[in-house]
């Protein structure tokens, strides 16, 4: 275990160990308990570790097909559940890391009415695309967690809408592209994601009907309330960082235009809805495309 507290004094706003899973039941109890001692913020992707174990897809009759090796949705909830319980016992503040089936949103909303302070962040592929998108193996599309069947991403979608997520997350993860020009089981899992996060999103709104301020506030001022964080909300005296964009403008995402040194976008090529236009950060202007 690290030393969280001395962390925490630090500064530091949270504590995870990413996408690997803490196997040892124990160590993350201690974790918790530790955690708990200073209301610090713990952060875990939920992934039964055995049944996920060198799955690259959901297991289902496409990933048969494929000839994919799968991993059921179920071991999304069942990781949860276990970690659930130690945040009950421990009294925990919990973040799930890129929460992505309707059994763990059903789990997470149990543990809200229980009173546990739990937070939920989702990433914008999981609410964007399912698991037919793999159908022709774009390495673009193995992402960690596996993409979902369209009812797990609905169930996200409605999750948005009804605040039960509370972050909405970039997942942005590049890859050099030797690593994802390979066989689609070998491919390195990731994509970026911070260019595409705002127009991605804005599907919610356009194609969904949920409201714009429900799509924006996990993007700003969600993530920022969980950090403790003076920002994410337009207020007297707060900082000035501000994003101007015309939401129904429309965009055609080209993997080539993007800054990021990794191309690997699952949206190339796909026709979105809102540019930014300004862009402020601390009451300077960074960016103009007006």
């Amino acid at each position: 275990m690290a030393e969280i507290g001395l962390m925490h004094e630090a500064g530091a706003l949270y504590f995870t160990d990413g996408d690997r899973v803490i196997r040892n039941t124990r160590t993350l109890q201690r974790v918790m308990s530790y955690a708990a001692s200073f209301n610090a913020l713990i952060a875990c992707r939920p992934t039964e570790p055995w049944l996920s174990e060198g799955a690259v897809a959901t297991s289902g009759e496409l990933a048969t097909r494929l000839g994919l090796s799968g991993a059921p949705a179920i071991a999304e909830r069942i990781q949860l559940e276990r970690d659930l319980a130690l945040v009950e016992q421990t009294g925990a503040r919990f973040l799930i890391d890129q929460i992505s089936t309707e059994g763990a949103l059903e789990t997470l909303a149990r543990a809200r009415a229980r009173g546990l302070e739990v937070a939920a962040s989702a990433s914008i592929n999981h609410l964007c695309f399912n698991e037919i998108d793999i159908g022709d193996y774009r390495t673009f599309y193995r992402l960690d967690p596996p993409l979902r069947a369209e009812s797990d991403r609905q169930a996200l979608v409605e999750a948005v809408r009804d605040g039960l997520i509370d972050v909405i997350t970039s997942a942005h993860c590049p890859e050099p592209a030797e690593n994802k020009r390979r066989p689609f089981a070998e491919a390195e899992p990731g994509a970026v994601g911070l260019e595409t996060l705002l127009p991605a999103a804005l599907t919610l709104h356009h194609e969904y009907g949920v409201d714009l301020l429900d799509v924006l506030r996990p993007l700003t001022h969600g993530p920022a309330a969980l950090l403790g964080l003076e920002a994410g909300e337009l207020s007297q005296g707060a900082p000035a960082d501000l994003v101007l964009f015309d939401a129904g403008a429309p965009v055609v995402i080209d993997a080539a235009d993007l800054r990021s040194k990794s191309k690997n976008s699952p949206f190339d090529g796909r026709r979105l809805q809102g540019k930014v236009l300004l862009t402020v950060v601390s009451g300077r202007i960074v960016h103009d495309a007006r």
